[in-house]
């Protein structure tokens, strides 16, 4: 059985917050918003929420990004962080973009990609990061179907993953400007692989000579990863949000 939480109303928050917080450590999902789009999470950590998100999607070899809740996080989960990606998260975190990563290889999960890369987004929604300040870093993928648009609203979520999800966490309508931008930050240049939410020239007053998609020879080296972000609702859908 599923149940919606209003989080406009302060006390429906907290109870939605601290019911889904258990469920995420028992291995089930929670669909939260995030600034973009309706996503469905658990715990990142969790193989039954990893086996459980895989059949709400549909896609067995779903390997979606991780949302954190601070920048923190980010040297915890990854290793060999350059100065242009650590710039590029300083300047638009909490926000859309998807930073592809190494992952950090002591850690034990399911989320990492055949090369081990790992795609990190840290929302700007203040339910999304409430949750991951209590959880921990979540496994995030947009709240839809195959071939349908991502949610911005509960009851678009609902009606396209119903029971498959314990618990819905409905802030209201958000504001769907596109997919999380993608980069991938793990050569010396950071490079584009799929403009979003953030342009080319955003990106570019940060880190100058970031390269566009196709500018540099590493541009196909997070293939892997740039599938997983676009299943993020971080963004996508095949949506991120």
């Amino acid at each position: 059985m599923s149940y919606r939480y209003d989080c406009a109303d302060s006390s429906g928050r907290g109870r939605g917050l601290a019911r889904a917080r258990t469920v995420l450590s028992d291995g089930e999902l929670v669909v939260l918003p995030t600034e973009s789009a309706y996503g469905v999470a658990c715990d990142a950590f969790s193989a039954a929420g990893l086996a459980a998100l895989r059949t709400a999607k549909r896609n067995p070899r779903l390997r979606p990004p991780v949302l954190i809740g601070s920048q923190r996080t980010l040297d915890g989960l990854a290793t060999g962080v350059s100065a242009q990606a650590r710039a590029l998260a300083e300047a638009f975190w909490p926000g859309p973009l998807t930073l592809i990563c190494h992952a950090q290889p002591t850690l034990d999960w399911s989320v990492s990609t055949a090369d081990g890369s790992v795609s990190l987004r840290m929302p700007l929604h203040p339910v999304a990061l409430a949750l991951l300040a209590s959880t921990g870093p979540l496994a995030l993928t947009a709240a839809n179907l195959p071939g349908q648009a991502p949610p911005v609203t509960y009851d678009e979520a609902a009606e396209q993953l119903g029971e498959l999800v314990s618990i819905y966490l409905d802030a209201g309508p958000t504001r769907y400007g596109g997919p999380s931008t993608v980069v991938d930050g793990r050569g010396e240049v950071p490079v584009l692989l799929r403009a979003g939410d953030l342009t080319l020239a955003q990106l570019r007053e940060v880190v100058p000579d970031l390269a566009g998609p196709g500018e540099a020879d590493g541009a196909t080296a997070g293939a892997d990863g740039a599938t997983g972000a676009a299943d993020v609702t971080g963004a996508t859908g095949a949506t991120t949000a």
